[in-house]
């Protein structure tokens, strides 16, 4: 990994994404994205200094909506940081790999308002190209001229580290030299957001925002909704050593299972969840007392933290109770498919700054959720990272991140 590319509740790029996560900002607050009327829950993390603009130009800035525009701005983060020009000859050689839950669906639900009130005249044309999930690769390959691979996914909450195992596997096989992989994700909409509440996925601590995300805290109560992407530039070892360009990491392990069990509920023994870590980790030849970090998933659900717990448990036995675990939602946020590759990028950055950062609103620990959690920020150098994702329909994504010596 050479790049990263971060449109996020605290902070746009990577340096001020990295600066404000070692700070512990936390991006929640009241929801002014809409109106969210009698709905449970009314906070949410949302990007407030986005102007696509600074990022998209001319016709591409009038033919995307926010969930493309946020995809085409990370991947144009992502590409500068890694310095990478891509040539004639390397677009032929790269590929685009995003992720997304719910993709344009939130311009849809604003289009569908106006055709209910006024008829299919009131519908923008633009509707026709953004509602489906492949929108942001398409306008990602647009943007940069590439022409290998453009791979969409819809893998939920672990959409974006499912792009990210596929790019990296992709680039192994020799498919592509470059690989732009992430997720992305604009669900403020009201119809999203009200069925997220409707099922109590959500936290209703709206007198409190900036405390509402509480991973492994005993008194979690649902995971906050949020918005924003993340893009990661994915090269040949052997062209980024020639290069002689800044890496972050390298990736050498990806594990992808299914619960099979529940369309929102994990299932509670963790299995299938700690089968994704357990591939992962056989995939990088790394044993789980190697491990020196847990990037987890901790969506501050009541039950998936739980089960979490227990997965991580059985994929790493008795190293489970020494290797901290860290997580980031408490402070940017559960954006679906893109936190993941937030997530990711929090991992390499950890590894390449020699950093941990600690887990905000970690007041009282779930008396079931036993392990070590970073509840103060560590100086300290993580080689190897086990980044956990999970996702509704029992979705299970596990990344085997670590250093590289030059």
């Amino acid at each position: 990994m050479t790049g990263i590319g971060v449109i996020s509740p605290i902070g746009i790029g990577v340096r001020a994404f990295w600066a404000n996560t070692l700070a512990g900002k936390v991006g929640t607050a009241r929801l002014t994205r809409f109106d969210p009327g009698d709905c449970p829950s009314r906070i949410a993390a949302q990007v407030e200094d986005f102007e696509p603009a600074d990022f998209i130009a001319g016709k591409q800035l009038r033919r995307t909506e926010r969930y493309s525009q946020f995809a085409v701005a990370a991947t144009r983060l992502a590409l500068d940081d890694a310095a990478l020009v891509l040539d004639d000859e390397l677009r032929d050689d790269a590929g685009v790999w995003i992720g997304s839950a719910l993709g344009g669906l939130g311009f849809a639900e604003a289009q569908h308002a106006a055709f209910s009130s006024e008829g299919s005249r009131a519908v923008r044309p633009l509707l026709a190209i953004s509602v489906f999930g492949a929108a942001a690769t398409a306008n990602a390959a647009l943007a940069f001229g590439v022409r290998g691979p453009t791979v969409a996914n819809s893998n939920s909450c672990a959409a974006g580290a499912v792009a990210i195992g596929d790019a990296y596997r992709a680039v192994a096989r020799g498919d592509v030299r470059v690989a732009l992989a992430g997720g992305a994700e604009a669900p403020l909409a009201p119809l999203s957001f009200g069925a997220f509440a409707n099922i109590k996925a959500m936290s209703t601590r709206n007198d409190e925002p900036e405390r509402a995300s509480r991973p492994f805290d005993r008194d979690r109560d649902g995971f906050v909704m949020a918005e924003g992407a993340a893009m990661l530039v994915l090269q040949r070892l052997e062209d980024a050593l020639t290069a002689g360009v800044r890496i972050y990491g390298e990736i050498s392990g990806f594990g992808l299972t299914s619960d099979a069990y529940h369309m929102t509920a994990p299932k509670p023994d963790g299995r299938s969840s700690s089968r994704a870590m357990t591939h992962a980790l056989h995939e990088a030849r790394v044993a789980s007392d190697e491990v020196e970090l847990v990037s987890a998933h901790g969506s501050s659900s009541p039950l998936n933290d739980v089960t979490e717990t227990v997965a991580l448990k059985r994929a790493l036995g008795d190293a489970a109770y020494r290797v901290p675990i860290s997580g980031t939602k408490g402070q940017h946020g559960h954006a679906l498919g893109a936190t993941s590759a937030w997530e990711a990028a929090v991992s390499l950055l950890a590894i390449h700054e020699k950093r941990i950062p600690r887990m905000v609103n970690l007041d009282h620990v779930d008396p079931a959720c036993d392990l070590d959690y970073v509840r103060e920020a560590r100086v300290v150098a993580p080689r190897i990272v086990l980044a956990n994702s999970a996702g509704f329909g029992g979705i299970n994504a596990a990344l085997v991140l670590r250093g590289v010596e030059k």
